[in-house]
């Protein structure tokens, strides 16, 4: 069975992922702005210029792995 990804029905934000994985939202920010919308993230946009990366439940999953590749390279 494969995930439709276009199915996606919520999404957290950058601050509430980061306070979950217990991660800073810098490196998470670092991390994920290489990922593109198929690795689980958007943008979210509101008022003027304010905006926010979100995930996917499948985006933070990637960004787990992201982590676990950041912290074996040592970078």
């Amino acid at each position: 069975m494969t995930t439709q990804l276009n199915k996606v029905h919520s999404v957290e934000t950058i601050d509430r992922v980061a306070a979950e994985l217990g991660e800073s939202v810098d490196l998470l920010h670092e991390l994920a702005i290489n990922m593109e919308t198929e690795d689980g993230v958007i943008w979210v946009y509101g008022l003027g210029d304010e905006a926010v990366l979100a995930f996917s439940p499948f985006g933070i999953e990637s960004l787990r792995e992201l982590i676990k590749i950041h912290r074996e390279e040592g970078t």
